[in-house]
């Protein structure tokens, strides 16, 4: 078996262990050893540089996410199936190498990946986001008219409003037949369509008992989008796995994630990106930049409070500005270490995806996805910069 050691550069192996030096040898698309000296049928030099575990991304759309309703509707409903190939595209040339997308990705987007006809990070998919009439994902608005959703019903991604505990046990067993590996409901608004705001509580107990008991019948996991406090409190007592955003969360909030073991993915880039890029914020809408205003200093807060109640914490970036890598920098910014950044976004969000017994590590044994970076891998301000090549399965998928 063809084996490949990179030689004489520095390893980050997301284990926990400092960044030391060593070499890394690849055999059948999977780690065969990291250690001094390592010999192989072939060398790939890499001084100065250090070898990364493939990144993760736990919160991305790459299919159908337009942030202005009036472009979705002028804009042809396969287009979003095209517009998601430079979208893949670039998350793995910035060295992410699996993702979890949030809704819009279906069964066809996965299987072109898996089957090589597109390329990009492996995908664990949930079809749709589970709204409640009048929720995140309904597209009402004052004047009777329904906008273009985000994620337009098609045969492979079913329609997401569903209210009652029984039209949410139909909803759920139909989204894990269409596909889904995860199921994400929406437990408060988004500030999306008018008269949305984030703090109100959506779906009862008795509805997300439901969704939780068919969801462990099925399997899968549960993410609640959940921006005010209330909201994620009811998913957290529920049993969520993931809460996603946590933007207004407060003291008893963050208590009860630790308590529970439930992971923030807080998505930082999702306002501040807006604020940091001019070019970005040219292309919002003037409404949502003052959302991003008075919201990006909640989101910063409440990811401070989650950190000093010990909440675990995975990388994803939800993106409405910004690059991908600069979740990492925001979240360094706000108060997490530099090495824990690294490992929210490679061991831990590999756990929080169920994957970690095959990724999210360099070690032996586990498929042989690589990040080869110059400079400091802590400078993530440059990260994006800095990433020369990037494997999956061994195999070289972007860079030289």
């Amino acid at each position: 078996m063809h084996r490949v050691v990179f030689r004489g550069g520095s390893v980050f192996d997301g284990t926990g262990a400092a960044v030391r030096r060593a070499d890394v040898a690849i055999e059948g698309g999977r780690f065969a050893a990291v250690g001094a000296d390592l010999t192989g049928d072939e060398i790939v030099h890499v001084p100065g540089l250090t070898l990364l575990p493939g990144l993760f991304n736990c919160h991305v759309h790459v299919v159908g996410c337009l942030p202005d309703p009036a472009a979705r509707l002028k804009t042809p409903f396969s287009l979003q199936f095209y517009q998601a190939l430079p979208i893949l595209d670039h998350l793995l040339s910035s060295g992410i190498t699996s993702a979890r997308d949030c809704a819009g990705a279906d069964l066809g987007v996965k299987k072109a990946l898996e089957d090589g006809l597109i390329s990009g990070p492996r995908l664990q998919i949930s079809i749709n986001a589970i709204s409640q009439t009048g929720g995140h994902i309904d597209g009402w608005t004052p004047s009777g008219e329904c906008l273009s959703e985000y994620y337009v019903p098609h045969p492979g991604r079913p329609h997401p409003v569903a209210d009652g505990p029984d039209e949410l046990r139909a909803l759920v067993r139909t989204l894990v037949r269409a596909g889904a590996e995860v199921i994400k409901i929406c437990t408060t608004d988004g500030g999306v369509w008018p008269r949305e705001e984030y703090l109100t509580p959506h779906f009862r107990d008795d509805e997300l008992a439901v969704v939780m008991a068919e969801a462990r019948a099925a399997r899968v996991p549960v993410m609640s989008h959940a921006c005010g406090a209330e909201g994620v409190k009811s998913a957290v007592r529920a049993g969520v796995r993931s809460i996603e955003h946590g933007t207004y969360l407060d003291q008893e909030a963050v208590e009860l994630m630790a308590e529970h073991g439930t992971w923030l993915v807080p998505t930082l880039v999702r306002f501040h990106g807006m604020l940091d890029r001019p070019e970005v914020a040219a292309r919002i809408p003037q409404a949502m930049i003052d959302d991003a205003r008075r919201v990006a200093e909640a989101s910063a807060e409440s990811f401070g409070r989650a950190l000093k109640a010990g909440v675990r914490i995975a990388m994803g970036t939800d993106m409405h500005g910004g690059e991908f890598l600069d979740e990492l920098a925001y979240m360094h910014t706000f108060g997490m270490r530099p090495e824990a950044v690294l490992e929210a976004s490679t061991r831990s969000a590999a756990q929080l995806m169920g994957w970690d017994g095959d990724l999210g590590t360099i070690e032996p044994g586990k498929r042989a996805d690589l990040v080869v970076v110059d400079g400091d891998p802590f400078d993530f301000r440059a990260l994006k910069d800095n990433v020369k090549a990037v494997y999956q399965d061994g195999v070289r998928v972007s860079g030289s």
